[in-house]
């Protein structure tokens, strides 16, 4: 049984991978986390299994404690980050802190004590791609961030591949399509959509909707890391992608209100995020072809599968998300969004 770290595991992507390892490898991983509770992480996400795991509240940039945590694992799952691009726009300091610094101090450990990382990205440190373009992102794709947020997790890559080349570490990285998917954050595009229809308003779009997203579902997302983890190879990067970039964030809100008993035209246009990528696009040839990794949430079929599948998770879980919801709704108010 390996030992494994998750960083930033009460969050929406590291909460699932915790319950993915748990549900899906039970006898093969023993599971620690460390999280350090913002807005972004809840506890709750894990209530149901904190007997089975080890739970460190704790800040990443913490040299002392993240030195002891990874001494006593022997992989560290690395999710730790501050992700939401407006908030990166309204204040880009702690996506620096957390991002960077928080990545290098991961790393120093990892050196230290001579353990594995896998380092978790995204596909916005590639930029975007014009609506027209045939091509997709792969692992050659040469970065080009768009934003505090991304530009902050294109330099966290740059540190891991950096730490791989100069010290010889461990590790790999895989950058991902946007996640959705239970426990996200309400401030997100999907789940901010379902809880506004489930508050009876009608849900947001950003501009005119065209902005293209190969949306997969983290349970799909956390499958891939598990193959990485098993049969990845060090110094190389994986892309992560379940083949949903013809879905448009106009047709999201669509499927949604279809899946919900609404009109498809039941929503209100807001103003576009400044800088709004247009489309992304990931080609995970590579995972599917080395790994034998196949994402199961594909095509359109397979996103309303998701998405339903999303959906009634939120109208189960409404003491999970409606502490959230008020202050998200002011904020993105004051925006006029």
């Amino acid at each position: 049984m390996k030992k494994v770290l998750v960083t930033g595991g009460a969050g929406f992507i590291g909460a699932n991978f915790v319950h993915y390892l748990l549900n899906n490898h039970p006898d093969d991983y023993q599971v620690s986390v460390i999280d350090k509770l913002t807005y972004a992480g809840n506890a709750a996400s894990l209530e149901s299994v904190l007997d089975k795991i080890e739970f460190v509240t704790g800040d990443i940039c913490n040299e002392q404690l993240v030195n002891e945590l990874v001494a006593k694992n022997d992989i560290v799952v690395h999710f730790a980050a501050e992700s939401h691009n407006d908030n990166s726009l309204r204040d880009p300091g702690p996506f620096v802190q957390t991002n960077i610094v928080g990545t290098y101090v991961i790393l120093e450990a990892i050196r230290n004590h001579k353990k594995r990382l896998h380092h978790i990205s995204t596909d916005e440190v590639f930029g975007d791609l014009e609506l027209d373009d045939p091509n997709r992102f792969t692992e050659n794709t040469p970065y080009n961030p768009s934003s505090p947020y991304s530009a902050s997790k294109a330099g966290s890559d740059h540190l891991v591949r950096a730490w791989v080349r100069s010290f010889g570490i461990e590790a790999t990285i895989s950058n991902c399509a946007n996640n959705y998917g239970p426990y996200q954050h309400v401030e997100k595009f999907i789940p901010r959509q379902i809880t506004e229809i489930l508050e009876d308003r009608k849900p947001k779009l950003y501009g005119k909707g065209d902005n293209v997203r190969d949306w997969i579902h983290v349970d799909d997302h956390n499958a891939a890391v598990v193959k990485i983890l098993e049969s990845g190879v060090s110094g190389e990067t994986y892309i992560i992608g379940a083949d949903n970039d013809h879905t448009n964030n106009r047709m999201v809100i669509e499927m949604i209100l279809e899946l919900m008993d609404k009109p498809a035209d039941w929503y209100e246009h807001v103003t576009d995020r400044p800088g709004h990528d247009m489309r992304y696009a990931m080609d995970s040839a590579k995972i599917r072809r080395e790994l034998g990794w196949m994402p199961h949430y594909t095509d359109t079929n397979g996103m309303k599968d998701g998405l339903k599948q999303t959906i009634d998770w939120y109208k189960a879980h409404e003491d999970w998300w409606k502490p959230q919801k008020q202050t998200t709704e002011e904020k993105y108010k004051a925006q006029g969004q």
